[in-house]
C-alpha cells in the first residue's frame, strides 16, 4: 500500500485533478466482493458517505428509524438535514430489537439506519435479522453500516443481489488501519449507488485525491496483510476481554476493535478519570444508557497490558 502511494505521488497525474469516478478503486471493491462496478460509491471517509446517504434517501415526511444506543453521528445528520429520527430502544442487554424495529418499520418509516456491529456496544446481528429488516421496509431504504464487520461480523454484502433497498457502507479506517486516507465506500443496487452519485455531483465536487486512490485500492487487492491485521485485533480483543472479566468486568460480545465494558462496584466516570490521571485514555459516552459503561479500544499488546496496569492501580485506590 505504502509503495503504491509513493508511486502515486511520483506520477505526473499529480498535476492534474484525480479521476472523479475512482474507477480503478471501484472496480478493485467490485471484484472483492463479487459486484459491478456500478454497484460501488466511494468517499472521503464512511462518515461522508454516511452524510450523502441521509441526504439522497431519509427526507422522507416519516421518521428515520435507529437503535437508541448507536452511532451518536446518525442523529447528527438527522438533524443536520431536518430529518425525524425515531429511536427504537435496545433491549436491556443492550442488544437491537430487531422484532420491534421490524414492527415499527412496517407501521412506516422513512427507512431504517442499523450499525453492525453496533456501536458503541460492539454486538452485530446475524444477516437473518438484517433480512427480516429489509423485508418489513421493502418501499424504503435500509442503510447497514458496517465500519467494524471485518472484526467478527456477518457482512450484509451478500445480499445486496436479493434486495433493491439494502445499501452496505464500509470503512477503511478501521480492519486496514488507513484512517489517514479519508476512504469510505457504500455498495447497493446500480440505482441506488446512481442516487448517491447524483446527490454527491450536485453540490460537492471533490472525489477521493490521486494518493487515496492508489493506496485504498492497494489496500483491498492486499488480502495477506488484511487477514494478518484484522486476526491481530480479534485475537488481542479475545485476551483483552478475559483479563478484564478477571478484574471484576462486565464485559459485552464484541465483534468490533473495541470493547464495552462496566463494573459492578466502580462508576464508570470514577474509572476513566483514573486512567485519564495515568495517562490512559478510554470513551465514557454519558447517555443514561451507556453511563455505566466505558468503551475500551483494542490497542497493541503492549498497550492493552499498559491498561490492565493502569486499572489495576485504579480499582485497588478506590
Amino acid at each position: 500500500m505504502l509503495a503504491a502511494i509513493a508511486e502515486a505521488a511520483q506520477d505526473a497525474r499529480l498535476a492534474r485533478y484525480p479521476d472523479p469516478e475512482s474507477t480503478e478503486l471501484r472496480q478493485a471493491i467490485a471484484r472483492r466482493e463479487g459486484l459491478d462496478a456500478q454497484q460501488v460509491f466511494v468517499g472521503n471517509g464512511s462518515d461522508e458517505v454516511l452524510a450523502l446517504a441521509f441526504f439522497a434517501f431519509f427526507q422522507q415526511a416519516e421518521p428515520l428509524l435507529m437503535p437508541d444506543v448507536s452511532y451518536s453521528f446518525y442523529r447528527v445528520y438527522a438533524r443536520l438535514f431536518g430529518i425525524e429520527a425515531a429511536l427504537q430502544p435496545v433491549d436491556a442487554g443492550l442488544r437491537i430489537d430487531v422484532e420491534a424495529l421490524a414492527d415499527r418499520a412496517r407501521a412506516g418509516c422513512a427507512g431504517v439506519v442499523l450499525a453492525n456491529p453496533n456501536a458503541p456496544t460492539g454486538i452485530g446481528l446475524p444477516l437473518a435479522s438484517i433480512e427480516q429488516v429489509l423485508r418489513a421496509c421493502e418501499r424504503r431504504v435500509v442503510l447497514v453500516d458496517e465500519a467494524y464487520v471485518d472484526f467478527g461480523g456477518e457482512s450484509a454484502l451478500a445480499l445486496v443481489a436479493r434486495h433493491p433497498n439494502l445499501l452496505v457502507v464500509q470503512t477503511l479506517s478501521k480492519s486496514r488501519s488507513l484512517a489517514g486516507l479519508r476512504v469510505g465506500f457504500a455498495c447497493g443496487q446500480a440505482h441506488l449507488i446512481e442516487a448517491l452519485a447524483r446527490v454527491k455531483n450536485s453540490f460537492n465536487s471533490y472525489p477521493l485525491d490521486c494518493l487515496a486512490q492508489a493506496g485504498a485500492r492497494a489496500a483491498i487487492e492486499d488480502e495477506a496483510w488484511f487477514a494478518q491485521t484484522r486476526q491481530a485485533v480479534i485475537d488481542t480483543r479475545e485476551g483483552l476481554a478475559l483479563a478484564l472479566e478477571d478484574l471484576g468486568f462486565e464485559v459485552l460480545p464484541s465483534q468490533a476493535n473495541f470493547l464495552f465494558v462496566r463494573h459492578p462496584r466502580h462508576g464508570a466516570a470514577e474509572v476513566a478519570a483514573g486512567l485519564r490521571a495515568r495517562a490512559v485514555l478510554v470513551r465514557h459516552l454519558r447517555e443514561p444508557r451507556t453511563e455505566p459503561f466505558l468503551r475500551i479500544s483494542i490497542g497493541t499488546r503492549d498497550q492493552c497490558a499498559r491498561l490492565l496496569e493502569a486499572l489495576r492501580e485504579v480499582l485497588a485506590a478506590s
